[in-house]
């Protein structure tokens, strides 16, 4: 027999979530059916963290030829609007996913309240008007058991009496709850009597002052999993305590509503846990996010300097190098804290296979052809991306009169310096070869214009004219540019972990995460650009056009550097 080398292909490494998904497909559970919902609560703008829940929720659905529903987890108004709703589907959408069904946790407060009743009138609920402090203390510790509320044994009329109370409009906030009955010894906090339901007098976004009482995160999860035939439901490290009391309320739901008496215990939604993604430099609380936002610290939610989607978006962040990242990283059952060095890695990759090239000069000094002739001009082919086979190009125009960088030029350099310098020659990027004749400076010795004489022969793609200098140069014509905005961003903390230090996060803020330059001139190709439109500003890095462009004022955001220069500035 012979035998092939290499006959037997390795199979590609998966997750563990993955590895439970397929175990249940072996098994024949549920039918063979796969399905999954990502579930945000629309408080706030997605942030990367989301996008890694995303990417698993979304990935395995279609990975294993299954669905995912993407449902809106509005069971607290006061926080909540449709603001958020419309953020949430466009940033889904940019990531490149697409959701089988919308649906609300709303849709099923009808469904929520009477199965509230059911746990009331069957000995499972009460009403509680303790206040959440006494509450609180009451429950105990993880070491110690808690005390039962006086309110525990109350008759099932009274409890369905204040119940129905609770969701009136002159009920008062915090004046009761309506908690699960359950066991107070229990080494787990969450089965110690959980509040399932709360008072808010604030107008819902979608069903208005319909309710006035609506039901806890840990009451509405598990049930609209289950209302919806969610096979796999997928979630964060920090929800493994709540996964039994996940499985015990979806207990009670089957006795509800019968398919335990009928049976039917095969179904049930599997709760899987993997780890949070954290950044170095970088906060994902929510709460603290909204504090930037509210007390201006940043420029709102799509600032680029934002771990949000929206403010990765509007920095020129592609879709792709993000879940190109969150796949490098992986998904564990433990919580790391990821350099955020590796995001901006997968950035550079990903923008340079994409990004078109484009000149641009932002810290400009004048640069004078004295031997190119006064008022003539002409078009040269500029390549728009040399990684792209066919990638096409664009004309940029040359004159006698240009910019270039004024750390490009030194009047006395030293011997490894191979820009410009009196008596050297250099390239000039797809136009010619010159060689400086000398330099004019003010008062205060600064150079205010550079001369140089080109040599006719040199114009790069001219049969002949490939000889070798050490040095090419980007630039544009002083008289076929435009004047820009370039804002440029830096880390928006400036130590590692804001979320672990003792300090509080005002004090941990980089005053210097945002520096706004309007001295700068781009090519007028660059200055058509618009916003989505990835761009590499020659040797400077990457770029896009900000919202805040107008016609002739074009504002760009600096993406990222086209080296990590923030390892070498703080070492």
């Amino acid at each position: 027999m012979d035998i092939q080398e290499n006959s037997i292909e390795k199979k590609p490494s998966i997750s563990f979530v993955e590895q439970f998904v397929e175990e249940d497909l072996a098994e024949g559970k549920n039918g063979g059916r796969i399905q999954t919902r990502f579930p945000p609560e629309p408080n706030g703008y997605l942030h990367i963290g989301h996008a890694k829940a995303i990417c698993m929720d979304f990935g395995v659905a279609e990975k294993y030829n299954g669905v995912c529903n993407l449902r809106f987890d509005d069971t607290n108004p006061s926080k909540e609007n449709n603001e958020y709703v419309e953020n949430i589907l466009h940033d889904i959408e940019w990531l490149g996913f697409k959701w089988n069904e919308i649906y609300y946790a709303s849709d099923y407060f009808q469904k929520l309240w009477d199965f509230a009743l059911w746990m009331i009138k069957n000995g499972h609920a009460y009403v509680d008007e303790q206040t959440s402090e006494q509450i609180a203390e009451q429950k105990g510790t993880p070491t110690t058991p808690g005390t039962a509320s006086p309110y525990r044994d109350r008759p099932v009329e009274e409890n369905l009496r204040l119940f129905e109370q609770m969701n009136t409009p002159e009920a008062v906030e915090g004046s009761m709850v309506l908690r699960a009955k359950m066991d107070m010894n229990n080494p787990n906090m969450h089965f110690r009597d959980p509040v399932i339901y709360r008072i808010i007098q604030t107008p819902h976004h979608r069903t208005g002052t319909t309710w006035h009482c609506y039901p806890m995160y840990d009451f509405a999860h598990g049930q609209s999993d289950y209302f919806e035939g969610v096979t796999h439901s997928i979630c964060t490290l920090e929800f493994v305590p709540h996964r039994p009391l996940y499985d015990k309320l979806v207990d009670f739901l089957k006795e509800a509503d019968g398919t335990a008496e009928k049976g039917l215990n095969d179904f049930r939604p599997r709760q899987i846990e993997f780890n949070r993604l954290n950044l170095t430099y970088t906060v994902m609380s929510k709460r603290k996010l909204h504090q930037l936002v509210d007390e201006h610290l940043v420029n709102g939610w799509d600032d680029p300097r934002m771990p949000t989607l929206c403010g990765m978006r509007r920095r020129g962040y592609s879709p792709e190098s993000i879940r190109n990242f969150i796949k490098s990283i992986g998904y564990t059952k433990f919580d790391a804290l990821n350099d955020i060095a590796l995001l901006e890695a997968a950035v550079r990759d990903d923008l340079n296979k994409k990004a078109t090239r484009v000149s641009a000069v932002v810290d400009p000094v004048r640069l004078v052809i004295t031997n190119y002739p006064e008022g003539q001009s002409e078009d040269m082919e500029a390549e728009n991306n040399p990684e792209q086979e066919n990638g096409g190009t664009h004309t940029i125009t040359f004159s006698r009169n240009l910019w270039i960088e004024r750390a490009d030029f030194m009047e006395d350099a030293p011997k490894k310096f191979f820009r410009m310098t009196p008596g050297n020659e250099v390239r000039l990027k797809n136009a010619y070869i010159v060689k400086c004749t000398g330099c004019t400076k003010d008062a205060d010795g600064n150079i205010t214009e550079i001369q140089a004489e080109y040599d006719p022969q040199s114009k790069s793609g001219m049969e002949g004219a490939n000889r070798k200098v050490k040095g090419t140069l980007h630039w544009v014509s002083s008289d076929h540019c435009v004047k820009a905005e370039v804002r440029e961003y830096d880390r928006l903390f400036f130590v590692e972990n804001p979320s672990a230090d003792g300090r509080d996060f005002h004090e941990l803020l980089n005053a210097d995460s945002l520096k706004v330059n309007t001295d700068c001139y781009v090519e007028q190709y660059a200055a058509q650009c618009k916003p989505g439109e990835y761009l590499q500003f020659i040797r400077l890095g990457y770029f896009m056009a900000d919202p805040d462009s107008q016609e002739g004022k074009p504002v760009y955001n600096k993406t990222i550097g086209l080296k990590d220069t923030w390892a070498k500035k703080n070492k």
